[in-house]
């Protein structure tokens, strides 16, 4: 599911959690109301109540005569069953009924602002599918993490587009099944005419849509090429930071004029990367600002 970048991050991920239930709540499921509090005294408690005056009297009679270890037995069974009791009554019952009213009132609240499953048809799922893999690409990169990529634009505007897309195709999957629906039920020859113009905006909007994404794709392709290059430099560095143990051993073999040239060469190697993560990070900003656009 796709939820409104605007709503909280708290709201949202209780939405997410809860997508099965929030499709059952859009099909008018209502959750049965909670249960009345404070609840009645059960018939037990009372009996228990009204049985302690004649439980003390008679400990106290039995404590007074030669028959006390009788009123000691009494008196800690009595004491035992009302323990028992005490705890029974504070233990909390196991409902359902709290988590899924909470549910039920931020789903009503935030209604509009958030897109199951269901709200795509196959073709639009397939398009969500692609800009939520290339945007996955992007924010989970670490030349986004490192702040190589504008990090702060990419968390603010790239969720912006994808519910945006996501909105989009959810008006364009109801707008196509309704039109298929139409079709279905046959169409006289003096309504094709008509038909013909919904048809080609239905396919204008679909291929605007696809735009965007295909705009998204080739931001993560570049942003792709950065995060090679990155991990590349990094592996260059670590074998240049091993160098000097590699020339003393050449050295003291006497093997190190053969190898300067392969030396030298991973130096050439390591400034190559570089400019090329520059070249990289600097045409994903370019695709980024395109997509401003």
């Amino acid at each position: 599911m796709v939820v409104d970048p605007g709503v909280s991050p708290e709201v949202a991920g209780l939405l997410r959690a809860n997508a099965p239930l929030l499709s059952r709540i859009r099909a008018g499921w209502v959750p049965p109301a909670a249960p009345a509090a404070p609840r009645h005294r059960s018939a037990s408690s009372a009996l228990l109540l009204a049985a302690t005056p004649a439980v003390i009297a008679c400990m106290a009679v039995l404590l007074a005569s030669p028959l006390a270890p009788a009123g000691f037995m009494l008196l800690g069974t009595y004491v035992f069953i009302v323990l028992i009791k005490i705890a029974s009554m504070g233990e909390a019952v196991e409902d359902d009924r709290p988590h899924e009213r909470g549910v039920y009132e931020q789903a009503r609240w935030y209604d509009g602002r958030y897109l199951l499953p269901e709200d795509f048809d196959e073709e639009a799922g397939q398009v969500l599918a692609r800009a939520q893999r290339a945007i996955g690409s992007v924010l989970r990169s670490h030349v986004n993490a490192e702040g190589l990529l504008d990090d702060a634009r990419n968390a603010l505007m790239l969720p912006a587009q994808e519910w945006e897309i996501a909105r989009l195709l959810a008006k364009l999957s109801a707008l196509r099944l309704e039109h298929r629906e139409l079709l279905s039920r046959g169409i006289a020859p003096e309504v094709a005419a008509v038909i013909e113009p919904l048809e080609r905006a239905l396919a204008g909007s679909e291929a605007a849509v696809v735009a965007r994404v295909e705009a998204l794709e080739r931001y993560a392709a570049h942003v792709a090429d950065a995060e090679r290059a990155y991990h590349a430099r990094g592996q260059i560095e670590e074998l240049r930071a091993r160098l000097p143990k590699y020339e003393e051993l050449l050295a003291e073999s006497g093997a190190d004029a053969l190898a300067v040239p392969e030396i030298e060469r991973l130096a050439e190697d390591a400034d190559v990367l570089e400019r090329t993560l520059r070249r990289s990070v600097r045409s994903a900003h370019e695709a980024f600002r395109y997509l401003e656009s």
